[in-house]
């Protein structure tokens, strides 16, 4: 497989003082392991890097690699640079976009079970809105997300698949690195 630009995005890292992952180690381990190009955004676990592996499989790769040489057990969900891009693409919400600390995505590590998507889909968390696309879910929090009914609603035990969540300026800003 050709070699090309990817996302990692980390799991609940850096939250707090728990799963402390600090991004310089975090980047001399994966330039080690033979990643190009690897560069981190803020300190919550954003990685893009240059991989020939197939996301699923730098996946599994990474989870290992970060939990043997970091002592951090954490998943990993990775967008190819086209993926991200097809995300910024299908955004249901551009309006929201011109505040980007409210509008965020969780990624997803496979698509929900279409009943779990219908179940949610009368779902009343107004004035907060939201939108399920492919791996993603698009989320409006005009209020914050520290209060956040929505984000009870549609955390990983509620959905059936595992998420980590970003808001639209690092969405943006990853995107942005991958191309640089």
């Amino acid at each position: 497989m050709t070699a090309k630009r990817q996302i990692a995005l980390l799991r609940g890292v850096n939250l707090g003082q728990v799963r402390r992952v600090a991004m310089p180690e975090l980047r001399e381990l994966l330039a080690h392991l033979g990643y190009g190009d690897v560069r981190t955004l803020v300190n919550s676990g954003n990685v893009v890097l240059t991989s020939g592996a197939a996301p699923g499989r730098l996946e599994r790769a990474l989870e290992k690699a970060i939990a043997a040489n970091l002592g951090v057990d954490t998943r990993v969900l990775v967008r190819t640079r086209d993926e991200l891009a097809d995300v910024i693409d299908r955004n249901p919400m551009r309006a929201e976009a011109a505040k980007p600390k409210q509008l965020h995505v969780s990624f997803l590590s496979a698509e929900p079970d279409p009943a779990v998507i219908e179940g949610l889909s009368g779902l009343d968390v107004a004035p907060e809105r939201f939108a399920f696309s492919g791996r993603e879910i698009y989320t409006w929090h005009p209020g914050g997300v520290g209060r956040s009914d929505l984000l009870q609603a549609i955390a990983d035990n509620r959905i059936g698949v595992v998420s980590t969540r970003r808001n639209w300026n690092t969405v943006t800003k990853l995107l942005a690195m991958a191309d640089e």
